[in-house]
């Protein structure tokens, strides 16, 4: 079956961040650290959709000029570190244990658990450093509108370390992890849990991608919160749909096992409320951020082509 139209779009996009990623981020494979530094490429490299990545250049485009859009690679090279150091920990045998992601072995089951923890460890701190240098040496900006600092570099340092933090992605994983198992007797308290798992494990770096594309590319304060509320909006219904996809897909298509959220007893969305009103709280949170959209001038066709795609994506 040949792909879709917004598959080829998504593909494109996604080629054209590879090649920003290979020719001017990948760290070189020498010396004492040379192995660790394998073991980052091969994670970095193993393909995937660089959804975070893109949005990110989407949303610089929405508020900014494309021919500037240098000024928003290194953070977005900065994005898709720190969620492939996020897989890699996440697949590491004392999280979810899983031997396959993006069709390929696991980081940890051809480097070994040790050297996989260090290569998720070195990707997470090369992530800064990346961005850091980026705002060291990107353009002048204009002054932004922010409550904590007018500089548009420091401000979206603040949004991508926060987003990635205690108090986003890995505060979700913290709770997602406290949340095994636990057999929480109360439902709407099991509920109010999953709701801060899926905002933050998943919708935080998705969050992050859209405001720090925006805010570089100039949207004053009132803008970057409205693209934090669809951030949240398509990463809570991305998570949802990937629960709906280990029931319903299948590892040659997902490339990965499908199941693990039984195996491992985990609440979801579709445990707790059921396949159909999953279903359809995807769709409504993916219809709630195309309005949302709507309300900028900019060009905003493939972010809305691209987010009611998730809706129906089988990988």
């Amino acid at each position: 079956m040949g792909l879709s139209d917004i598959e080829q779009e998504l593909q494109a996009k996604a080629d054209f961040f590879e090649d920003i990623l290979k020719k001017e981020f990948l760290p070189e494979e020498k010396g004492c650290a040379r192995t660790v530094i394998e073991a980052m490429n091969y994670s970095l490299l193993a393909g995937g959709k660089r959804l975070r990545p893109v949005m990110m250049y989407e949303s610089y485009g929405l508020f900014g000029s494309r021919e500037d859009a240098f000024t928003v690679y290194p953070f977005m090279v900065a994005m898709e570190m720190i969620h492939t150091y996020s897989l890699v920990h996440d697949d590491l045998p004392a999280m979810d244990n899983d031997d396959y992601r993006r069709g390929r072995k696991t980081t940890h089951v051809v480097y070994g658990p040790g050297m996989a923890t260090l290569a998720g460890d070195g990707l997470l701190n090369l992530a800064y450093e990346t961005a850091v240098l980026g705002a060291i040496k990107g353009k002048k900006l204009s002054p932004y509108d922010g409550e904590e600092t007018t500089d548009r570099y420091l401000a979206a340092l603040r949004i991508l370390t926060k987003k990635a933090g205690i108090y986003g992605m890995v505060g979700g994983q913290c709770a997602d992890i406290c949340a095994e198992n636990s057999h929480e007797p109360d439902t709407d308290k099991e509920k109010e849990i999953l709701s801060y798992i899926d905002e933050n494990k998943t919708g935080a770096l998705i969050e992050s991608s859209l405001m720090i594309g925006a805010l570089l590319g100039g949207a004053d304060f009132g803008a970057v919160s409205k693209m934090e509320k669809i951030g949240s909006d398509i990463g809570i219904a991305f998570q949802i749909q990937d629960d709906i996809l280990d029931i319903e897909g299948n590892m040659s298509e997902l490339g990965k096992p499908t199941g693990s959220d039984i195996r491992n007893e985990k609440s979801t969305y579709v445990s707790l409320y059921g396949m159909d009103e999953a279903k359809e709280k995807v769709y409504s949170l993916t219809q709630e951020a195309i309005t949302l959209l709507d309300e900028f001038d900019g060009d905003s066709s493939f972010l809305k082509r691209l987010f009611e795609y998730l809706i129906y994506r089988k990988k």
